[in-house]
């Protein structure tokens, strides 16, 4: 299979210092690992090998002109792929490691295989938080193309279990470090020479970048795909998800927010954080349940809430 386990072993594996050994090695080897971040588990490969990232797009069945977000140990490995200006340093200084991810040109001869890039003039670089992805960054020495460990366009893991679930016979050595801790993708700003866009919204906010850089964000105008999460349907359950629901029909599983209840709910409280951290996962039960359809609570639409609610949206879509 494109992403089966090379190890021979089970898929599978803790998060602690042999199977960070184990993934290591598959990387160098040219295969794929399932490793977590702080985000969602990532379907790693090493970005310089051409067909180790090949074979994240196979595994996926993730159309080639979505590119791919490289995550790199620290800021100084990210300058060996990417131009930083005064911006672009300042952001990464305030919020790596963590979830964010910069949009930059590509520097010339940078050692990226083409499919990484598809094709554009710039590179989506992070720096992640996590310390098990940080720990294979650090051991491997390199840098890591990792788009969401799940089927393309499908709801998004944030446990190991989503990933062996989604990938079935597919599943690539995984390891399983628990739940991840934001539990949404990495939010997005591209730098351009007359300001910045947001090219996703995910746990770093727009009022915080906008807050360091003294700017408002340029509207985002041109429909080229310059970063994942970009695309109209994304995040999908296979069944139909109505939005804004109050009540849920009889036939629906109600995902629930605050004073109503449903039957889930991501924060009785109101939490939108704890919202954010669980979403997905509520949105894998809810796909598993017995019911017809998904009926999603109103989710305020401020600070992480419009990250939440722009991955909603996608999914419904």
């Amino acid at each position: 299979m494109a992403g089966s386990n090379p190890l021979g072993q089970s898929p599978i594996a803790k998060a602690d210092d042999a199977g960070i050994d184990a993934a290591v090695d598959a990387l160098r080897a040219g295969h794929v690992v399932a490793i977590p971040t702080e985000t969602v588990y990532g379907l790693a490969a090493d970005a310089s090998n051409a067909e180790a990232v090949a074979r994240i797009y196979r595994t996926k069945g993730r159309p080639d002109f979505n590119p791919l977000i490289v995550h790199v140990p620290d800021h100084a490995a990210a300058e060996t792929l990417a131009r930083f200006d005064d911006r672009a340093s300042r952001l990464a200084a305030r919020f790596w490691p963590g979830p964010l991810t910069l949009v930059l040109p590509l520097m010339p001869g940078a050692p990226v295989a083409s499919a990484v890039t598809a094709g554009l003039a710039t590179i989506a670089l992070r720096c992640p938080a996590h310390p098990v992805m940080q720990a294979v960054l650090q051991r491997s020495g390199l840098c890591l193309a990792a788009p969401s460990a799940n089927r393309s366009g499908g709801i998004s893991p944030t446990r190991a279990e989503h990933v062996a679930h989604s990938l079935g016979a597919d599943t690539p050595l995984l390891l399983d470090a628990g739940p991840c801790s934001a539990g949404l993708e990495s939010t997005i700003v591209a730098v351009r020479e007359n300001g910045w866009q947001l090219l996703r919204p995910g746990p770093v906010t727009a009022a915080a970048i906008e807050a360091l850089l003294g700017e408002p964000p340029l509207p985002v105008t041109e429909a080229k795909i310059e970063a994942p999460g970009q695309l109209a349907s994304h995040y999908a359950p296979t069944k139909p998800v109505r939005l804004n629901s109050e009540t849920a029909q009889s036939d629906e599983w109600h995902i629930g927010f605050g004073a109503i209840a449903g039957d889930d709910n991501l924060s009785p409280h109101g939490d939108l954080a704890m919202a954010a951290a669980r979403l997905f996962d509520a949105l894998h039960r809810a796909d598993a349940s017995d019911r017809r359809a998904i009926a999603v609570a109103p989710i305020p639409d401020q600070g992480i809430g419009a990250a939440i609610n722009d991955r909603l949206r996608r999914a419904a879509a």
